[in-house]
């Protein structure tokens, strides 16, 4: 059976809407798949700003934005299959959403983007709110990727993905693990937009500060850290907590970006250690030398990459990163996947990953299209 979908995604980090058009294939109960065509249409300052600022709106104004919003989304997408020559191709969209309120402690998750004004808007059917039912069943909603990591990137041991927030996912065939590890590119590029840059290429500013110890261990210190999975974050956390301590010590940018930089590693290699204690403990057979698949933009941030590479090599983890299209995409692709799955009436949310009650199928459906 061959699925045809586009997967949205709109990350914390504020860089643009990610877009993908994926040919899935099932066969036998086995997954295959091929990102067609993908690009990210960037935002312009006004929707970066109305983004940026929708926790701060009245109720009426925040669900005038939701729907705005979705029928923006809509326009993108028609934009999409417009100049990607994509006509009468296109099955399904499933979009993510941007996250705003992030509560699960209270069974809560908001994530802009109306999904029927985004059906209204493409006349195809659309699925939308993927983490709400994972949240009302009492998990964290998050991560939602691993789903996507475990049938379609089945040949590596751990995936991490550098977004605005890094997180990470853990191949354990009989309990999948994954959970936000840090904030990562959001608030490196807040750093790195006070020196009038949208972010710092390839860490240049990073590589050539200093890394200051009392920061760092002010940021490792933070409660966030010492909770056990599973565990998700919300945009707040870096925005509200970790750059205003940042802030606070008064470094140069490229201390603090340098410093931000080892605080993102140093919370990675914690993260991937720990799995690596426990699977210790487990009489299975270990994989002597794991394969940890890194992608999202931070992947492209060359000094990052690097001490990364460098610290795991010391916990003999070999870093892989793919070709572009997934660096860039994997978060859409998934999305795209979490549709067909919803479509199929399948499970497309994994308890053992998000703490809820039990496996979800996630997922509002709008019908676009004349019956």
């Amino acid at each position: 059976m061959t699925y045809r979908a586009i997967g949205l995604m709109s990350g914390s980090s504020l860089d643009g809407l990610d877009i993908a058009f994926v040919e899935f294939v099932h066969n036998a109960g086995t997954w295959n798949y091929e990102i067609v065509a993908a690009d990210c249409y960037e935002y312009n300052d006004e929707w970066k700003s109305r983004l940026q600022n929708a926790t701060s709106l009245s109720a009426l104004d925040y669900q005038l934005l939701h729907a705005d919003y979705g029928h923006y989304i809509g326009k993108e997408i028609l934009r999409f299959i417009d100049e990607m020559g994509l006509h009468f191709k296109v099955g399904l969209i499933a979009s993510h959403g941007h996250t705003t309120f992030h509560v699960p402690r209270k069974k809560m998750t908001a994530q802009l983007g109306d999904g029927a004004a985004i059906a209204a808007e493409t006349g195809l059917p659309v699925v939308s709110d993927l983490r709400a039912l994972d949240v009302a069943f009492g998990g964290q909603g998050a991560p939602i990727v691993p789903i996507g990591e475990k049938l379609l990137l089945k040949e590596y041991d751990m995936y991490l993905n550098l977004g605005g927030i890094a997180n990470i996912s853990f191949n354990n065939p009989d309990n999948y693990l994954a959970f936000d590890i840090c904030p990562a590119n959001r608030v490196l590029n807040m750093i790195a937009a006070k020196d009038g840059k949208e972010y710092d290429a390839g860490g240049q500013m990073a590589a050539m500060g200093n890394a200051h110890e009392g920061l760092l261990q002010k940021l490792n210190d933070l409660f966030y850290y010492q909770q056990p999975y599973p565990k998700s974050l919300a945009n707040n956390f870096g925005v509200e907590e970790v750059y205003p301590l940042i802030r606070s010590f008064g470094l140069t940018h490229f201390d603090e970006l340098r410093t931000c930089v080892e605080h993102v590693v140093q919370q990675i290699k914690l993260a991937i250690s720990n799995w690596q204690l426990a699977k210790g403990n487990d009489p299975k057979p270990q994989t002597p030398n794991p394969k940890l698949l890194v992608t999202g933009g931070g992947a492209f941030n060359t000094f990052l990459m690097k001490r990364l590479t460098e610290e795991l090599n010391k916990l003999s983890v070999e870093v892989i990163v793919p070709d572009e299209n997934l660096v860039q995409y994997k978060e859409a692709l998934i999305m795209a996947f979490i549709g067909v799955l919803r479509w199929r009436q399948e499970y497309n949310v994994l308890s053992s990953v998000t703490g809820a009650e039990r496996d979800s199928i996630g997922g509002a459906v709008w019908i676009g299209q004349e019956a």
